[in-house]
């Protein structure tokens, strides 16, 4: 079936203009509908926030957009013309999909920087990697994220020293050097001290724009610092969808979500 495929939802844009679209995915686990007919337009530059109840479809919905579980039903197209479904997890990965799991995995015996330079957009083995000499423009662009990561000063450090905060930006950083377009972060602040949730909030701001973020999230004043457009997710397809404030004074968000 394929004569939906540029035939946007109201309001939306064409999937052409997209970075990523996807239209009546479906799927089920044992009989239980994890998703159900979800559809989600993401525009470029945006950085949207995704919350709903647990059970809701949020760990879901990465999981298909990254390839790690077919859908059973549904199209998921990426950057206009790729069609996800057809695509295995390294390849979605290598199409420009980077995706930050709410653990923070880090290499703890290597410094920060050499975190940085394995995840360098390579192909080389790891022990290679670390052993070839950095050229001038991949030196600059690790020390450009150090900067944007603020972790410049722990450079050299190891990176099992880092506070739980400093290792989450550091994962940040590691996707950055892979070059995506579209950065799935999934409850970076759980963890983190009220400062480190501040810098989280400032760095994904800064991040919006040049990259598209989608931000899965329980911690509303959080989701409120950062969030232009918000998703709501419940039993496994979209319930609501707009600003913050439009979200807070849904009847239906607050009766399955946010509570009086």
């Amino acid at each position: 079936m394929t004569q939906n495929l540029n035939v946007p939802h109201a309001g939306h844009p064409h999937r052409h203009d997209t970075v990523l679209y996807l239209s009546g995915v479906s799927v089920s686990f044992d009989g239980f509908k994890a998703l159900n007919n979800l559809s989600l337009v993401i525009e470029r530059g945006e950085l949207r926030c995704v919350i709903g109840p647990n059970g809701a479809g949020k760990t879901t919905m990465m999981d298909v957009i990254t390839g790690k579980t077919r859908p059973d039903r549904g199209e998921i197209f990426f950057d206009g013309a790729t069609d996800l479904t057809k695509l295995t997890e390294p390849e979605i990965a290598h199409a420009g999909i980077g995706r930050k799991f709410q653990r923070p995995s880090v290499f703890e015996n290597h410094t920060v920087f050499e975190n940085l330079e394995l995840a360098l957009k390579t192909d080389k083995s790891v022990w290679r990697s670390l052993l070839a000499v950095l050229d001038a423009a991949q030196s600059e662009r690790i020390a450009e994220t150090l900067a944007l990561i603020n972790l410049t000063a722990q450079a050299h450090r190891p990176a099992g020293l880092l506070s739980h905060g400093q290792k989450q930006w550091l994962e940040i950083g590691m996707l950055l050097m892979q070059e995506p377009k579209l950065l799935l972060v999934d409850e970076p602040v759980a963890g983190m001290t009220e400062e480190e949730t501040e810098r989280t909030a400032e760095l994904l701001k800064t991040l919006a724009g040049t990259h598209t973020i989608v931000v899965v999230e329980h911690d509303m004043k959080f989701v409120s610092q950062i969030a232009h457009k918000i998703t709501v997710l419940h039993e496994g397809s979209v319930l609501a969808e707009g600003p913050m404030e439009k979200i807070q004074a849904d009847e239906r968000v607050i009766e399955v979500y946010l509570g009086r």
